[in-house]
């Protein structure tokens, strides 16, 4: 085996010399496989965009090899993108419900309500329960959070769940 006499292909015209010889024929072996699809001239661009980042850890033996491996692996990249955005297009969204208009409207108004009711709580109280209760914080985490103790956040979360629940008794 002869010995290479260039230890990288960072040079412009080592590198041009290897986009004039492997390019087409890349592209021609990613569009037998693929198909036209998929873009097999943009993998091939990015596969020389690869090799050119890593120019200085690649020989001139290993750079064709190289260049197959990455387009090849693009392109399965990108037949599995395609399966999920397939399989994402078969499951069509419920553009129907069960429920009556007038659960619709109520559900409504009482969604409405509550955010009424959640505004017109004092800062801290909104604040600790909405940690609480929406972000699931432990009432541990919550005081260390607003940097309260523990009892101190357990406090301000059940009088603003008290607060809520007396505002809006009358949804029942």
């Amino acid at each position: 085996m002869s010995k290479s006499l260039y230890h990288n292909i960072c040079g412009e015209k080592k590198f041009s010399l290897l986009y004039k010889k492997h390019a087409q024929e890349l592209g021609a072996f990613l569009y037998y496989k693929y198909g036209s699809a998929l873009n097999p001239t943009d993998k091939v661009q990015d596969a020389f965009i690869k090799l050119w980042e890593n120019c200085e850890k690649i020989i001139p033996e290993k750079a064709k090899s190289f260049l197959y491996t990455v387009a090849n692996n693009l392109m399965l990249n990108a037949v599995k993108h395609q399966r999920v955005v397939f399989k994402h297009q078969e499951i069509k969204p419920k553009d129907y419900t069960n429920e009556s208009p007038e659960f619709m409207l109520r559900k409504k108004e009482f969604l409405q309500r509550y955010e009424k009711a959640l505004s017109n709580l004092k800062e801290e109280e909104r604040m600790a329960f909405m940690l609480n209760k929406i972000e699931g914080k432990t009432h541990k985490e919550v005081g260390e959070i607003l940097g309260i103790t523990k009892k101190v956040a357990e406090h301000r979360i059940y009088s603003a769940f008290k607060k809520l629940k007396n505002q809006l008794d009358d949804l029942k």
